[in-house]
């Protein structure tokens, strides 16, 4: 008896992309990859070497892809300018949809995309925020839940990138939505899990400087970045974000609660491995994300098609992804204006606080 597998097809081949198409292909077993686009001839070429061969169509346009027989998922990781419009034309081609964070750097554009998944409540719509996939941060989640550190009041989380010295942070700045949205848009989604969605802000501000990377304020963005919220249950969520860590990839969280504290990969690793030579202990730190996340990826992958095939409920809700930008956004006009933003005990933004 054939076991019917998710025919998926893959949207961008950039290196998100690739991630995600090797996932399908190879580490998800319920799942087949059929179709992969990209309007890029370099990233064509890649497919044709590691895709083709395993029976992907690989096509330059996506309307093209959509209409792939037999299609019935699509995997979006192209560039974020196309993500809210590339998850609208799967929704209504009727395709479930795993989108890679964030649907848009714009909050009424991520609120388009939220309405219209609602008119088509058997598909399955997913914003995929790894961390969430990742095993450490769910025994987090877990213990949290099992009360073991109290009430959790404060979060300390930080997205820092290795730093690239090819310029091409400043040109992605032109489009990324800011560092807090690009980058810190991790952590705030964590906090919402770990202090729970119905959080509302009370206040947000954030400060930033251009230490290695001075191109970057033609596009008022920074390669370092402080934010802080406080949230109107008596909880706080501090935020850094960098471009500029010499040593490698440096993603650590910290949930501090009123009896104990949770802590993950405050001690970077690449492996298991530490040197011990003349000079001292050294370990290796990851390059970047996928050396770090790379796993979750793969459960990613592997928890969105059993949802689609076995109609199971989604790990989170689409509606947290809007909630995430929102406040992403919110910390970026804070860093960008020097000014710190109020709302009152329903969400509303307030000029000043009220007295």
């Amino acid at each position: 008896m054939a076991v019917q597998k998710l025919k998926v097809g893959m949207a961008g081949l950039g290196r998100v992309g690739k991630l995600h198409a090797i996932n399908f292909l190879h580490r998800t077993p319920r799942a087949e990859l059929v179709a992969a686009f990209s309007p890029d001839p370099a990233e064509i070429a890649w497919g044709r070497q590691n895709l083709e061969p395993y029976g992907v169509t690989l096509y330059d346009n996506y309307d093209k892809m959509l209409e792939h027989p037999g299609l019935m998922a699509v995997a979006i990781g192209t560039a974020t300018p196309v993500h809210a419009e590339e998850t609208i034309k799967a929704i209504d081609r009727d395709l479930h949809v795993l989108c890679e964070k964030p649907l848009s750097t714009d909050v009424e554009v991520c609120k388009s995309v939220v309405n219209k998944a609602r008119t088509k409540p058997h598909l399955k719509v997913m914003c995929g925020f790894s961390r969430r996939f990742d095993e450490s941060y769910r025994e987090v989640y877990d213990k949290i839940s099992q009360g073991l550190i109290g009430r959790p009041s404060v979060l300390r989380s930080q997205t820092c990138d290795k730093h690239d010295t090819s310029g091409f942070y400043v040109a992605y700045s032109a489009w990324s939505g800011g560092v807090f949205v690009d980058m810190s848009v991790h952590d705030i989604d964590l906090t919402l899990w770990f202090f729970g969605d119905d959080v509302v802000p009370k206040t947000i501000s954030a400060y930033g400087i251009t230490a290695v990377q001075p191109e970057l304020k033609k596009f008022n963005d920074y390669d370092n970045a402080v934010g802080v919220v406080e949230f109107h249950n008596g909880k706080i969520a501090y935020y850094y974000c960098s471009r500029m860590m010499a040593h490698g990839q440096e993603d650590t969280t910290e949930v501090i609660g009123t009896e104990g504290k949770l802590s993950v990969n405050c001690n970077p690793q690449r492996n298991l491995v530490n040197f011990y030579h003349p000079g001292g202990i050294t370990r290796e730190a990851p390059s970047n994300f996928i050396g770090r996340f790379g796993p979750a990826f793969v459960t990613e992958a592997n928890e969105f098609t059993a949802a689609c095939l076995d109609n199971t409920p989604l790990p989170m809700k689409l509606s947290n992804a809007v909630k995430a930008v929102e406040i992403g956004a919110y910390l970026q006009e804070a860093l960008v204006t020097g000014k710190q933003i109020h709302f009152d005990e329903i969400g509303r933004r307030m000029e000043r606080a009220q007295i």
